[in-house]
């Protein structure tokens, strides 16, 4: 495999095909490819990691990948011999310690400061806050009364969430103080998140926020913030808050567009971010624009790839190039939209199999129809990002043309269980 432009590692990564993505734009830009990881095998159940990890992955290094300390002691042979390039991460988990390794060994990448402020809900919300930038009411509540209490000063429903997880982990909105006590008392009972890091104490109570969600996609080059666009986000029922759809470009009006753009722009100075892609949520309410959220990195889920169907930019590739000190090509090519949409399980059980994938692929437009889930798994109705079954992607010429497409699609599917299967015989 070639490795003549040296070694690019990848510490981590999201459980998606997207998550893979990174490894496939370095190894096709002729970087020798690393992946970091505690716990390699926990990517094998995408869909496309057997090709990834054959085609694209030079090796695999297991090491305690929630140490700073063990990142860089197992990168530092690469780095001795003068060929390590860039290291680079697009989970939020590990987006600190990524950050702390580059700057030990002088690669491009985000400050440390500015990675903890995107990580770490709390941080953000303070920095924020603190420059004028639209955010709920928020409260760091580390104990049953004082969340009750913050709930109180919100008002009802409100919002309870960790404040070091990602994919919606945990995010809950009450609409009594029963419901503020379970959900407090759940994520304060849970000391370590989803890949056993320590969570911060408590639990982060805020107001809720009424109207609908989009984020936005930036990147900085050469100090200037280049706005890619914004993406409409299709959230599933409360009371989690599960991403069920993406679409891009926004088909909001340009000032709304504008509004949210410039807010996210201002968040992104608030925390310092300092470096490459970042991906920004923003609810846009009655009385204008808040932030949701500010994460130090390019967007999940399918979003890039909505992206580069859209306009033509490869942003995996660009941002590849970004943390090994290349210039990014962020020039849009076509004029286009897309859209992503989440088949979630209607009921808890053991998955039989999922019907009608050819139908979905024989819609007008449908790129690609995705299934993350195998019979015999045992599915239920998504409590977080990570619940959800497959995604189908469709292509437009317009928002509306790419909405329908990928709307049809997913109503093609249908999941099938075990027990309806026997009854059935």
């Amino acid at each position: 495999m070639s490795s003549s432009h040296g070694v690019f590692a990848v510490v981590e990564t999201q459980l998606s095909n997207f998550g893979l993505t990174p490894l496939r734009a370095a190894h096709e830009l002729g970087f020798r490819t690393v992946l970091v990881s505690n716990e390699p095998d926990r990517y094998r159940v995408v869909s496309v990691a057997e090709e990834i990890f054959a085609k694209h992955v030079d090796d695999v290094i297991v090491t305690d990948t929630n140490s700073v300390d063990a990142v860089a002691a197992a990168l530092q042979p690469f780095h001795a011999e003068g060929h390590l390039r860039g290291v680079m991460t697009v989970t939020d988990y590990n987006l600190p310690i990524v950050a702390e390794v580059a700057t030990r060994f002088g690669l491009p990448g985000l400050s440390p400061q500015a990675a903890l402020n995107c990580r770490d809900k709390l941080l953000m919300r303070r920095a924020c806050h603190a420059a004028g930038v639209a955010v709920p009411g928020f409260h760091q509540a580390t104990s049953e009364d004082s969340a009750l209490a913050a709930a109180d000063r919100f008002g009802y429903p409100c919002v309870v969430k960790p404040m070091t997880e990602s994919a919606s982990i945990g995010v809950t909105l009450c609409r009594t103080p029963a419901e503020v006590l379970a959900a407090y008392r759940d994520i304060s009972s849970r000391p370590t998140d989803f890949r056993g890091q320590p969570r911060r104490p408590g639990a982060l109570v805020e107001e809720y926020l009424i109207g609908y969600e989009v984020s936005v996609e930036s990147v900085l080059v050469d100090g200037e913030r280049r706005v890619l666009g914004v993406t409409d986000k299709a959230l599933g029922p409360h009371p989690a808050f599960v991403e069920m759809g993406d679409t891009f470009p926004s088909m909001l009006s340009a000032p709304v567009r504008k509004q949210c753009a410039d807010l996210a722009c201002q968040a992104l100075e608030a925390v310092g971010h300092d470096f490459g892609a970042a991906h920004v949520e923003v609810k846009v309410t009655a009385d204008g624009p808040r932030i949701v959220e500010v994460n130090g990195r390019m967007a999940g889920a399918e979003i890039t790839q909505l992206i580069r169907e859209a306009t033509g930019v490869y942003l995996q590739r660009e941002c590849v190039r970004l943390h090994t000190g290349q210039p990014a090509d962020l020039t849009f090519t076509r004029d286009r939209a897309a859209a992503s949409r989440y088949l979630a399980a209607r009921r808890s059980g053991t998955l039989a199999g999922i019907g009608g994938v050819d139908l979905a692929r024989r819609v007008p437009g449908v790129i690609e129809v995705d299934l993350e889930v195998h019979p015999g798994d045992q599915v239920r109705p998504a409590d977080s990002n990570l619940d959800l079954l497959g995604y189908v992607v469709a292509v437009g010429d317009t928002t509306g043309d790419a909405v329908r497409r990928a709307e049809s699609a997913l109503g093609q599917l249908t999941p099938r269980y075990a027990d309806e299967e026997s009854r059935d015989d």
